[in-house]
This record gives C-alpha cells, sequence and structure tokens, in this order.
C-alpha cells in the first residue's frame, strides 16, 4: 500500500486576531489524493483512525469534541458529516442540525437552543449549522431579530454582532476550560460551483428532494453573506477554538482534508486507554481465575 499523502492543515486556520477576505481563501486547491482510488483508500484509512480515536474518547471519558459545519446551501456539510464519521460507533457520537427555531426557543437567549445539545465528556457532538447562524443569517435577515423580541436598545446595528460574537468566544473558552475541543469548518463554496450542483439537483430526479425556491432566494444575498462570514470568522477564531476555511469546490478533497483536521485535533488531546491500578488488576486476575475453573 503507498503512502498516505501528508495535508497541512494549518493552511486552512484562520489565525486568531486575522482579519479575513474570503476573496483571498481558495475555493479548490491541489488535490490532496492522486485518484479516485487513492481517495477512497485515504478516506478508509481516516475513517478506521477516527474509529480508533473516538474509543479512547469514549473509554478515557475525559473530553468532549465538538465539530461545527457552517457554509452556504450544497456546500456538501451533510456529504462531508456523512462520509467522514461512516466508521463512528453512534453511541458515542451525535448530530444536530438547527433550522428555524421553534417559539419556545425565540423566549431563550440565542444560545439556549444550542447549549442544550452540547455533547458530554467521552462523546463527540455535530452541529450542522449552529449558534453562529445568530450572527450569519440574523445579519443578513435583520428582520428575524424582531422575532427573537429582544429589547431595542439591545438591536443597535453592528453592536448587537459584536457582543453575541463575544458571548460566543467566552461560551467556547468557557467550553474548552471544561474539557470540550471545538473545532469549526466553514466549507468555502464559489458561487459558480453553487450554481452548478443546484443545477445537479434539478436535473437527476432523486436529487430533487434537496432543492427548494429558498435556496435560490438566498444566493441573492452572497455578497451580504460573504460579509457576515468573514467578520464572524475574524472576530471568533481563537488558538483554542479555531475556525477552519476549507476549499469545498472539490468535495472529495474537502472531505480528506476535514478529516485530517479532526485527526489532528485528536492527536493533540495526547489520549490513552484509562491504565489499570493494582487493586483493578487483582480484582481482574481473580475473576479470570474463576472463569477458568
Amino acid at each position: 500500500m503507498g503512502a498516505i499523502m501528508k495535508i497541512e492543515t494549518k493552511d486552512f486556520q484562520v489565525a486568531e486576531g486575522h482579519k479575513v477576505s474570503l476573496d483571498k481563501w481558495p475555493t479548490r486547491v491541489e488535490p490532496v489524493y492522486k485518484s479516485n482510488a487513492d481517495y477512497k483508500k485515504q478516506l478508509k484509512h481516516h475513517v478506521a483512525e477516527l474509529s480508533r480515536q473516538q474509543r479512547m474518547l469514549y473509554a478515557g471519558n475525559q473530553h468532549a469534541v465538538l465539530l461545527i459545519f457552517q457554509a452556504m446551501d450544497a456546500a456538501g456539510k451533510d456529504g462531508a458529516i456523512r462520509h467522514v464519521m461512516s466508521g463512528i460507533n453512534p453511541q458515542g457520537c451525535q448530530v444536530f442540525s438547527f433550522k428555524h427555531p421553534s417559539a419556545e426557543e425565540l423566549d431563550h437567549d440565542f444560545l439556549w437552543r444550542t447549549t442544550r445539545d452540547l455533547p458530554e465528556r467521552g462523546r463527540i457532538g455535530i452541529f450542522n449549522r449552529s449558534y453562529y447562524e445568530e450572527v450569519l443569517i440574523v445579519r443578513v435577515h435583520p428582520e428575524i431579530l424582531i422575532s427573537e423580541g429582544l429589547p431595542d436598545a439591545l438591536k443597535k446595528e453592528n453592536q448587537i454582532w459584536r457582543d453575541r460574537y463575544r458571548s460566543i468566544t467566552d461560551l467556547e473558552r468557557h467550553l474548552h476550560e471544561n474539557g470540550t475541543r471545538i473545532v469549526k469548518f466553514f466549507l468555502h463554496l464559489s458561487k459558480d460551483e453553487q450554481r452548478k450542483r443546484f443545477l445537479d439537483r434539478i436535473d437527476a430526479p432523486e436529487k430533487n428532494w434537496k432543492f427548494s425556491i429558498d435556496d435560490i432566494k438566498e444566493r441573492q444575498y452572497w455578497k451580504a453573506y460573504m460579509q457576515a462570514y468573514e467578520d464572524c470568522l475574524g472576530a471568533t477564531s481563537t488558538a483554542q477554538s479555531p475556525w477552519f476555511v476549507v476549499p469545498a469546490d472539490d468535495k472529495k478533497n474537502a472531505r480528506l482534508i476535514v478529516s485530517q483536521i479532526i485527526l489532528d485535533t485528536f492527536a493533540d488531546l495526547k489520549m490513552s486507554y484509562p491504565k489499570v491500578d493494582a487493586v483493578r488488576e487483582q480484582e481482574l486476575q481473580s475473576i479470570r481465575a474463576q472463569l477458568v475453573e
């Protein structure tokens, strides 16, 4: 078997305090795989290693890992989650998708509904969209703020976004200090590639269900979304809870990059299976002796 290609994940990380201009971040890079067969081999290797790391995470029960995926429509969030996490034990992994908030959720602060679904220690949590929607779609469509029932004094233009960035980074710092590692992915798709994928969803009957007229409506706000993402990524990427801008025009490339970033996160935890002390070892040997009688 040939050597697995090395992916330099730091190339995609947004440095803390860095001002982001997405037109300077590529949506397509040189493939990290040589062929379709090589892609499958690399992904299989990554999935197997992720499964091994997840078992240690579960056994150690000291850390949790939260993976956040944000992107424009058709960028491949669902596919990345499905392919990269395919080998993970479902008991140790939880996936949550956040759609339009309910009336109950609107009556709470903007972090409430996602905080309820944070992963416990020993598990991987995946947010397919997240509390970041509150500084993305809500910023592009400020009329949504009306339904959130905030006092007028808290809805000052621009100030509210800075306040929410601070609330988010404070939350993520708190989670990090309590054992939760957070990794955030922005799947960076070009507008032209989105157009091609929308056409594919229309032309392929088995993909028609994926397409909504709302997707086209949101596409009209592309420039506003890019501005919202730039400000958000720059304000909320930290050394402890970084953002990664993953080129998403090539789905296979994106999946390999995402899976390597997750593997690097696990490697930084330096996990191992819990050590057995002398008392526990004696107990196990006593049980073993009974079983072999």
